[in-house]
């Protein structure tokens, strides 16, 4: 026993990796990320809920429709149950373990009279934690429950941005198919007036004919247009798990976003974005992983004993029963498998330095997505106003060669040029709204906003 105690005592010098708790490495970096993006240590567009972002109440009702319905968020917290399932049982490994196992039995030599034994026992087994091969357990056990919870964060904050860029698509498609409508209508003008042009003998066929058939080219995009707003629909409406119906949705000119686009810091990344927390946190188990498997190169004492009734005195039998107590001390030394154990070591190390790795690529990866969404709203509003100028230099040209047209020389394809483009650029004023709201959205996920901050009090 002596010498145990020596050999565990040296053991304890030589095992500081197995004791230390999990920091965040010094080589990741979070300065830099979001490029040449001015940063301030301030609230950021992710520290505000999902219904303070996304106002209308069609929109609010559908994101609660799907964080309550979704198949992937449902999956996503049986997850999280499983998890804590096993830190639960990696927690109850520090008990020690009580088993109730009573036997029987009769025998007979030579035909004598049957002798009767029995044993009732209470057996207990408890192992010593001396080089933390459970406390790493366990810490592991607790990061990937922690990792579960991300994972579903980050379903949560996906669902989120995907419900909201159907809808707004939504929105989109409404708005160009009403603007469509209303120039076949006025395509259809002119189309009669085309007519009576031609029968005054002031235009021929050939100009009847070219505004027939761009009327008919803007009514066939009109049911190009049913087909994608039917298709964003049925999406939407798998999300919501439900089968495909028409979705109740307010206009795109109604919409109101957050006008002041604030990032805040880099390091806010760390604990905001689910899939960054779930990288370090595969980090953190990794690290206990390895942890683990240099606990497995040690010692393993267990203490364990009984207490129970019995009548079996070894040579004899005895009535009626006599209690009989044992206790028992074991060491298990890893030796002939020593060489394998390190193996596994060295597993898990390469292991841990991967986590690490994808971790670093991982804020990388949300610093770039920060930039481009940021990036992608600021030209959408630059856009915006150049685009109302080119509305109304082509609504000028086109009445201005309309009246060209009935009472001096200039064609009726000159007509047809300026109401082609003024149609073109009424459909991009609409996509630029449109990717100017998708940019909010997308910088909302990016920065890791829709967070249920009840679930991490939790």
């Amino acid at each position: 026993m002596k010498k145990i105690m020596i050999f565990c005592a040296a053991a304890l010098f030589t095992a500081c990796g197995i004791y230390k708790p999990y920091s965040r490495p010094d080589g990741i970096r979070t300065d830099g990320l979001y490029g040449n993006v001015e940063t301030a240590d301030t609230v950021s567009l992710a520290d505000l809920s999902w219904s303070e972002v996304f106002t209308d109440p069609q929109l609010q009702e559908l994101i609660r429709a799907v964080l309550a319905n979704n198949t992937d968020m449902l999956s996503a917290h049986l997850r999280v149950e499983e998890a804590k399932a096993t830190l639960s049982s990696a927690r109850l490994a520090y008990l020690p373990m009580f088993n109730f196992a009573p036997q029987g039995a009769i025998s007979s030599f030579d035909n004598s009279t049957p002798s009767k034994t029995y044993n009732l026992p209470v057996t207990a087994s408890w192992e010593i934690d001396i080089f933390n091969g459970l406390t790493n357990a366990k810490r592991r056990a607790k990061a990937l429950y922690a990792q579960s919870k991300e994972y579903e964060q980050a379903v949560r904050t996906q669902l989120i941005a995907n419900v909201a860029n159907l809808y707004y698509t939504l929105l989109m498609l409404d708005s160009q198919y009403a603007v469509s409508v209303e120039t076949v209508d006025k395509w259809k003008e002119s189309v009669r007036a085309m007519r009576a042009l031609k029968e005054a003998g002031m235009a021929n066929e050939a100009g009847v004919a070219q505004y027939e058939a761009n009327t008919l080219a803007v009514e066939a995009s009109l049911r190009d247009m049913e087909y994608s707003i039917r298709q964003v629909e049925n999406t939407l409406c798998s999300l919501l798990c439900e089968t495909p119906h028409t979705i109740v949705r307010g206009r795109l000119e109604l919409q109101h976003l957050p006008d002041d686009l604030l990032v805040g810091v880099p390091v806010q990344l760390l604990a905001n974005r689910p899939d960054v927390r779930s990288a370090e946190l595969a980090l953190t188990a990794a690290y206990y992983a390895t942890a683990s498997a240099r606990s497995a190169l040690y010692p393993k004492i267990t203490l364990s004993g009984s207490a129970g009734w019995t009548n079996n005195a070894g040579a004899m039998i005895v009535n009626p029963g006599k209690l009989l107590l044992s206790a028992a001390g074991s060491l298990v030394l890893p030796i002939l498998n020593a060489r394998a154990g390190r193996a596994k070591v060295k597993i898990a190390k390469a292991q841990q330095e991967e986590a690490k790795l994808n971790f670093q690529q991982t804020l990388l990866n949300a610093g770039a997505e920060v930039n481009n969404a940021l990036m992608l709203c600021q030209s959408a509003r630059a856009k915006s106003v150049l685009r109302q100028q080119q509305i109304e230099s082509l609504e000028r040209a086109v009445e201005s060669t309309e009246l060209l047209m009935r009472h001096s020389t200039t064609t009726y394809l000159e007509v047809l040029t300026a109401r082609q483009s003024l149609l073109s650029a009424q459909l991009s004023q609409i996509s630029d709204r449109f990717d100017e709201i998708q940019g909010v959205v997308t910088l909302y996920q990016a920065l890791g906003g829709g967070r249920d901050r009840a679930a991490d009090n939790k």
